[in-house]
C-alpha cells in the first residue's frame, strides 16, 4: 500500500473539511453582524457582542480523528501519558481508511509533536466480506452480527476464523461454515487437552533425555521447535493468517492425529515410558497453548491453568525453544533422524487407510493383518501402527487377500468377505495406466532437446519430479496386483 499513501501525500488535493455533525471539533470561524469573518486561533480570543455567532459546523470527522495519537494523552499539555505513550509502535487498520485517517494522523503528528510522527508500523488488514466476497450490508441482507455466532459458536470459533483470514492488506470472506470448522477446532483442543491430562500429561520436573525418550517423543519435540521458530517469525511480520494455518496443522495434525494416536499404547502399557511420555506430552500441550493463546484466548486459558497450576496464561512468557538434557542444541532441540523415522510410520498408516477407505472399511473395522516390518526402522513401532489402523495379530486361519508394500515394508491385510477383488483389481489397473500416462509424458518431454533447451530450470526439475513420481506408483500398484488373489 505504500504507493498509494504516497500517491495521496505527494498529489494532495484539498478536500471539504466541514460536517453537518452534532458532535466533533467546532469550525472555530465566527460571523459578524455586517458580514465579518474571523477565523479564531488558538491564542485569539474570539469576538463577543451583539450579531456575532459561531459557524455550526464541525470539522471533518477524521480531522477529530487524526488528533486520537495524543489528544486523547492530554495534550496539548506535557502530561506523563504524552511522555510515555507518544510515540507508539504499531497501528493496525483497514486499507480502505488509509488517507482518511492513517496520513492525517501521521501529518498532524508531524505538525504539532515536533516533527515526531506517531508510529513506526502501520499493519493494513483487509475488510470482512461475506463467503461471496461481497461487502456486508443490510441492503444486501448478508450482514451478520458477530454477536450471534459468538452466542452460538463461542468467541474462540469467532476470533480464530477473522485471524486465520487476516492476510496482510486482503479482504477477509468468512462464512458460518468457516466459524463451525473454527468451533470444531477450539472442541479439539478441548478433548485432546481431556485425554492428555487423564493419562498424565504434566508439567512438573525437567524433561527426561534424549535417550529416555522414544522416536515418537523425539520426534513430536522437534515439530514443536520448528513450529516455534516458524509461528515467531509469521508474528514478527504480522502474518496472522499464516501463522494461525501453522497452529491449525500442528495442533490438529501433528500432536493430536500422530503424537497422541501414536502414543496411545505408550500410555495404556503405563511403566516409565508413559511417564516420559507424559512429561514430553505436557511440554507440547504448555508451549502449544502459549502460542494459540492470541488467536483462541478462552479455551487456552483454562486449559493452561489446568496443566500448569499458574495463575493465567495472560501474564506467562512466551514460549521459547525447547531444550532436552544431554542434547546440544543452540537454536533449541532437533532430531532430524526421529522425523524421518515417523515419516516413514506415516506413510505406512495413511497408505493403508487410504486402502481400507477405497474398499469401503469403516475406520474403526477391526482387520487381521501381518506386518514385515524387521530390517527397517518400523519395528520399534509395530504395536503403534497395529492400534492406529485397528489391525488385529494374523491367526493359523490367516489368509492374506492384500499386499501393500510401503516405505521398505510390506502389510498384509485378511480381508476374506470383505473386500472385493475384482473392482480392486479394476480400481488398480486404472491407476497402473494413469501412472503410466504420466511416465510416458514426462520421458517425452525429457527427452526432446529443444524442449530442454528453452524450459526454464524449474520447470525441468518439476518434470523430473513428475517422472519419479510416476515410476515409484508404477511399482508400487504393480506390487499390489500381484499380492491380489487369482481368480
Amino acid at each position: 500500500m505504500e504507493p498509494r499513501y504516497f500517491g495521496w501525500v505527494d498529489n494532495l488535493h484539498d478536500w471539504c473539511i466541514s460536517r453537518q455533525l452534532w458532535w466533533g471539533h467546532r469550525i472555530p470561524v465566527w460571523y459578524g453582524p455586517n458580514g465579518e469573518v474571523v477565523c479564531v486561533g488558538p491564542d485569539d480570543e474570539a469576538p463577543t457582542g451583539e450579531g456575532w455567532h459561531q459557524d455550526t459546523d464541525v470539522l471533518d470527522t477524521w480531522f477529530s480523528s487524526g488528533l486520537w495519537p495524543f489528544s486523547t494523552l492530554g495534550w496539548p499539555e506535557q502530561t506523563p501519558s504524552v511522555e510515555k505513550f507518544y510515540p507508539n509502535s504499531v497501528l493496525v487498520t483497514g486499507y480502505d481508511i488509509l488517507f482518511f485517517w492513517v496520513a492525517r494522523m501521521m501529518m498532524f503528528g508531524l505538525y504539532a509533536m515536533d516533527g515526531t510522527p506517531p508510529f513506526h508500523t502501520i499493519a493494513l488488514h483487509g475488510m470482512v466480506r461475506d463467503q461471496f466476497g461481497k461487502k456486508m450490508s443490510k441492503s444486501f441482507g448478508n450482514a451478520v452480527n458477530p454477536l450471534d455466532w459468538m452466542d452460538e459458536y463461542g468467541s474462540d470459533a469467532v476470533r480464530f476464523t477473522l485471524a486465520r483470514g487476516a492476510n496482510p492488506g486482503v479482504d477477509v470472506p468468512i462464512g458460518e461454515d468457516w466459524v463451525q470448522g473454527s468451533r470444531n477446532f477450539a472442541n479439539k483442543i478441548w478433548n485432546a487437552t481431556r485425554f492428555a491430562l487423564m493419562n498424565g500429561a504434566t508439567v512438573e520436573g525437567e524433561l527426561p533425555p534424549a535417550e529416555q525418550m522414544s522416536a515418537t517423543d523425539r520426534w513430536i519435540l522437534s515439530r514443536l521447535n520448528a513450529t516455534v521458530a516458524e509461528v515467531d517469525a509469521y508474528y514478527e511480520d504480522y502474518q496472522f493468517a499464516k501463522l494461525s494455518d501453522a497452529l491449525f496443522h500442528f495442533a490438529w495434525d501433528e500432536v493430536f492425529d500422530w503424537y497422541v494416536e501414536l502414543s496411545k499404547t505408550t500410555f495404556f502399557a503405563g511403566g516409565e515410558p508413559a511417564k516420559v511420555s507424559a512429561r514430553v506430552l505436557g511440554e507440547v500441550l504448555d508451549v502449544m497453548l502459549r502460542l494459540l493463546h492470541p488467536v483462541v484466548p478462552f479455551v487456552t486459558e483454562t486449559l493452561w491453568t489446568t496443566l500448569t497450576g499458574k495463575e493465567s496464561l495472560v501474564i506467562a512468557e512466551w514460549p521459547k525453544a525447547v531444550f532436552v538434557p544431554g542434547a546440544d542444541a543452540p537454536g533449541g532441540f532437533r532430531d532430524a533422524d526421529a522425523e524421518k523415522e515417523i515419516g516413514l510410520v506415516q506413510q505406512v498408516v495413511t497408505e493403508v487407510r487410504r486402502f481400507r477407505s477405497d474398499q469401503g472399511l469403516q475406520s474403526g473395522q477391526k482387520v487381521p493383518a501381518e506386518l514385515t516390518l524387521d530390517g527397517t526402522a518400523l519395528a520399534p513401532h509395530e504395536a503403534a501402527i497395529r492400534q492406529v489402523l485397528r489391525l488385529t495379530p494374523a491367526g493359523e486361519d490367516f489368509h492374506a487377500t492384500a499386499s501393500l508394500p510401503v516405505a521398505g515394508a510390506r502389510v498384509a491385510l485378511d480381508l476374506s468377505g470383505t473386500i472385493d477383488v475384482e473392482a480392486e483389481r479394476k480400481r488398480l489397473a486404472k491407476d497402473l495406466a494413469a501412472a503410466e500416462k504420466e511416465k510416458a509424458q514426462a520421458t517425452g518431454k525429457l527427452g526432446n532437446e529443444a524442449f530442454l533447451a528453452k524450459a526454464p530450470d524449474n520447470v525441468v526439475d518439476k518434470i523430473r519430479g513428475r517422472l519419479a513420481k510416476a515410476e515409484a506408483d508404477i511399482e508400487r500398484i504393480t506390487a499390489q496386483l500381484a499380492a491380489l488373489p487369482q481368480k
